[in-house]
């Protein structure tokens, strides 16, 4: 199918809308490292359930150690010290400055993806890329409630917020080569299910990722905090519902589609259309938390939306 990858792509820019409106809750319900740590063991538990019932298997098999260790190393990069400085920029600087950095991102992965996988993209795909950036960051800049804006903006939280930038573009690369190391050892379900269970290979590259991601938040929350927060949070039933649809949104199907994506078109192009989240966002903010929609964030929508399109012209 034509353009499948970019039409991933933008579904999971809503699935991470939802994600983001529910991670504001439940990050300030039961903690950013809690909510992390339930949403990564959710993610795992769905992963084994989606496996039984498709291969009768509940565990991901036929990944090479090569392709495993590529998928840890982007669990770790992308989740554990992505979202670590994600939130820490959020505390610092606040989500709207946050989300404009995070327009980085697709540069750090077209920029990995060249290094790393020698992806070369087309002129008019590079000029798409940064429109649709550039209206991002427009938009981002007009929805603050007041309008007017500074930057004078610590050093630290902007640091932080450049780290989760990279961190996410690098990661989604990572997983990238994980998956073609996985796709070359041609795993058992693949063999048996043919050519469509091949969906099958980016929600098994996540269950490593997952691996690592529950690792690395595990400690971090021990170290930080002790357990006493998660094992409160067990008790807390409405807490558990937000976790477990954010854990829907975010980590299993959000980020299964944003790797089963970078099978089907470059990762820059990707990552720049799953980065439209802050454009999407505008609307359900506006009815769920009465935030002044600006002149500036109509304008960056649309040239978001132009910037988009000519991803479709290429």
């Amino acid at each position: 199918m034509t353009y499948l990858g970019e039409l991933i792509s933008i579904g999971v820019a809503f699935s991470w809308t939802a994600t983001a409106l529910l991670s504001e809750f439940g990050s300030k319900r039961l903690g950013n490292l809690t909510l992390n740590v339930l949403r990564m063991a959710l993610a795992l538990l769905f992963s084994l359930v989606l496996f039984w019932v498709v291969t009768s298997n509940p565990l991901p098999t036929g990944a090479s150690p090569e392709a495993a260790g590529w998928m840890l190393l982007s669990g770790l990069v992308g989740y554990v010290i992505g979202d670590f400085c994600l939130f820490q920029c959020y505390i610092i600087i606040g989500s709207r400055f946050g989300q404009l950095f995070m327009t980085l991102a697709p540069l750090a992965a077209a920029l990995m993806a060249w290094v790393s996988l020698g992806q070369q993209m087309r002129a008019m795909s590079i000029v798409a890329m940064l429109i649709t950036l550039v209206g991002i960051g427009i938009s981002i800049i007009g929805s603050g409630q007041r309008g007017g804006f500074s930057l004078r903006l610590p050093l630290n939280g902007v640091l932080f917020a450049i780290g989760a930038a990279v961190c996410q573009g690098v990661g989604l690369v990572l997983s990238k080569i994980g998956m073609d190391c996985y796709e070359t050892q041609q795993p058992p379900f693949l063999l048996e299910g043919g050519e469509d269970r091949l969906w099958l290979v980016p929600f098994s590259a996540n269950f490593y990722r997952c691996i690592a991601g529950i690792i690395g938040f595990l400690l971090l929350l021990w170290f930080r905090d002790g357990m006493a927060p998660l094992r409160e949070s067990l008790h807390d039933r409405k807490g558990l519902l937000v976790a477990t649809a954010t854990t829907i949104f975010g980590p299993f199907v959000g980020v299964g589609f944003s790797l089963m994506a970078v099978q089907y078109t470059a990762a820059g192009i990707a990552s720049t259309l799953m980065a439209m989240t802050p454009i999407i966002i505008l609307l359900p903010s506006y009815w769920l938390f009465h935030e002044k929609i600006t002149w500036r964030a109509v304008l960056g929508a649309v040239i978001s939306v132009f910037g988009v399109s000519l991803f479709f012209l290429t």
